[in-house]
């Protein structure tokens, strides 16, 4: 209560501009602050915004290695030797240099970096959100017009894959190459642990499923993405569903995902994941047939795993089928100890190497999927939510909640309520009583 909405969003704005490397404006709202302190005669507040400044051009100027021309480009070079790879991007924004990464690759002998890069754009630019104007390569590579028409699409905006052959951009692809040549000299033995952990391990899922060829959207091979579900409740009124993701074998929060349970009248962890799979896939194809649709679900998973074993599974295959979608589902299966034993898939439970990492990325993502869940549940719970569905209606204070708790027996009789019986209620008007109707009869 204490900012509006409005001076909110300003502020998420301004950090968004500055991570972005657009400085300017921060500068000069700091200098005008800075001068009206100043005058103010207050120069504590004076000198505080200076040093603010100060921060703020370290930080340009660190990142002035770029050329000046202003735009957003990505620098994609690479490194090889028999059977690894380093990719390295810069991330250029507004002509600065906002961010780096590198991805390892196995690769085949006879590889060239020109195929190489072909396959990492390729795979690359199909999961990454923004695409910029220009990507800058060291070389010309595969199907590059094919390429570019295909990024264009994307972006909907022209792409162009330039080779500068002079100059500053020539000296920043040579960077790049030069760190990617770094860093797989210097990291070989760490990236293939990881690799081993991460990618590695998925490919052994692929090879334990026998999903080794298969068929993704983009026409791509293998499994990216991975998606897990937990429950947890204690009663009918505070079950919660975790969604956890995994791309590559690691871990991507920001497409986690948690569900109240609406619908479903004490533990059925059943019926709960009924509804929040049939949530879950329902919001995604209405985001990819609706843009103005939001809420991060577009991105449907290469394979489903359940926290559970036939049940589980099954309940996820009748809610594919009833959607008409086609994902693999497979169960992680725990032992009497509760330790995971095997995967369930296709009607049949598949032991697992417990020594192999394939078992301990498994068992990773099923902590993850458990953990989160439980998390949620405890965050309700601390902020005295007990009852937490019935805090997402609108209009609902603590003196209609406990109203409504002391009406009805269940969640399961105020669906059923119909707005008449709501208003009855001492604490509800015709307002509040059409809210709690249309809340639990709105379409999820």
């Amino acid at each position: 209560g204490y900012i509006s909405k409005e001076e909110y969003r300003k502020s998420v704005e301004e950090v968004l501009h500055f991570l972005n490397g657009n400085y300017d404006p921060i500068l000069e709202k700091l200098k005008a602050q800075m001068e009206e302190a100043s005058e103010a005669l207050e120069f504590e507040r004076a000198i505080e915004y200076r040093e603010l400044i100060n921060s703020v051009q370290k930080i340009a100027q660190k990142q002035k290695i770029t050329d000046t021309a202003g735009d957003d480009r990505d620098i994609v070079a690479v490194s090889k030797d028999l059977e690894d790879a380093v990719v390295q991007v810069f991330f250029i924004r507004n002509g600065r240099l906002i961010g780096r990464d590198h991805f390892y690759l196995k690769i085949a002998e006879n590889d060239t970096k020109s195929e190489i890069l072909s396959s990492f754009i390729k795979q690359f630019y199909a999961g990454t959100p923004y695409i910029p104007a220009e990507l800058m390569l060291p070389e010309e590579i595969e199907d590059q017009e094919i390429i570019e028409e295909w990024l264009t699409t994307r972006r909907e905006h022209k792409v162009r894959l330039r080779i500068p052959k002079k100059g500053t951009k020539e000296k920043l692809v040579e960077l790049a190459q030069k760190n990617a040549q770094m860093v797989l000299k210097n990291d070989k033995e760490r990236l293939k642990r990881e690799e081993g952990r991460t990618i590695g391990a998925v490919k052994e899922i692929e090879k334990l499923l026998g999903l080794n060829n298969l068929v993704r959207m983009e026409g791509l091979t293998g499994i990216i993405r991975m998606e897990a579900y937990d429950i947890s409740n204690t009663n009918g009124f505070d079950s919660v569903g975790s969604m956890v993701v995994y791309e590559h074998g690691k871990p991507k929060r920001n497409d986690y995902r948690k569900f109240k349970i609406k619908s479903v009248q004490g533990p059925d962890d059943y019926a709960s994941m009924n509804e929040v799979l049939t949530r879950r896939f329902e919001h995604g194809l209405r985001e990819r047939q609706d843009e103005s649709e939001t809420g991060g679900f577009q991105a449907f998973p290469d394979l489903i795993m359940m926290d559970g074993g036939r049940g589980q599974v099954n309940i996820a295959l009748e809610v594919l089928e009833k959607l008409n979608l086609h994902i693999p589902v497979c169960g992680m299966v725990k032992d009497d100890n509760h330790r995971t034993r095997g995967l369930y898939f296709n009607n049949v439970e598949l032991p697992i190497d417990r020594n192999s990492e394939c078992f301990r990325l498994i068992t990773r993502i099923q902590d993850e999927a458990h953990r989160f869940a439980i998390t949620f549940h405890r965050q309700l719970r601390s902020k005295g939510q007990v009852h937490s569905i019935l805090d997402d209606i609108p209009g609902v204070g603590p003196a209609r909640r406990k109203d409504l708790m002391r009406s009805f027996e269940n969640i399961e009789a105020i669906r059923n309520a119909t707005v008449d019986d709501l208003k009855e209620l001492p604490s509800m008007n015709e307002k509040s009583a059409q809210e709690v109707y249309k809340f639990f009869h709105q379409d999820t």
